[in-house]
């Protein structure tokens, strides 16, 4: 399912995604061109667009000269959306080993998806233990993702 709009650079590299008003906000100031379009569905006076790619190229060797930085979403998106626990749907990330005890609270290495909002969540029964304190094995490797990885999980990431 598409979340989003990609948008390619002007050499159809994959730079990012955003939102389609965002999109359309672009095609109006023509610094972007539709690739692919939403069939049926206009938004305003423009087709409902999928992809748009930059008129102009934009360097990007920032982007790859750093990993990306750590968040909420990249953990999901690195994860699939799916618990590192379990293997079921995951909409919230554990510290595997828990900030309280010493763990980085923003690091790739020791945060994973995980389920949660219910008392039977894996997120609840580890609570603030060591996954094997808890009984819980991890599936999962964590690891720090590299760019092209977050943008293509992000393309097709389930709506929140």
């Amino acid at each position: 399912m598409i979340v989003g709009v990609l948008v390619l650079n002007a050499s159809y590299e994959p730079l990012h995604v955003v939102s389609v008003p965002h999109a359309i906000r672009m095609l109006v100031r023509k610094v972007a061109e539709i690739q692919e379009a939403e069939d049926g569905r206009p938004f305003g006076l423009f087709p409902r667009p999928k992809i748009v790619r930059l008129v102009r190229y934009v360097v990007m060797k920032w982007r790859y000269t750093h990993p990306p930085r750590w968040s909420r979403r990249g953990v999901l998106l690195r994860d699939g959306y799916r618990c590192a626990y379990c293997g079921h749907r995951a909409d919230t990330v554990d510290h595997i080993v828990p900030v309280s005890r010493g763990g980085e609270r923003a690091s790739w290495l020791n945060t994973v998806a995980a389920c949660g909002g219910s008392a039977r969540s894996c997120n609840a029964r580890k609570a603030d233990r060591l996954p094997e304190e808890a009984g819980m094995r991890l599936r999962v490797t964590p690891r720090v993702p590299d760019w092209r990885e977050l943008q293509t999980a992000g393309i097709a990431a389930p709506a929140a």
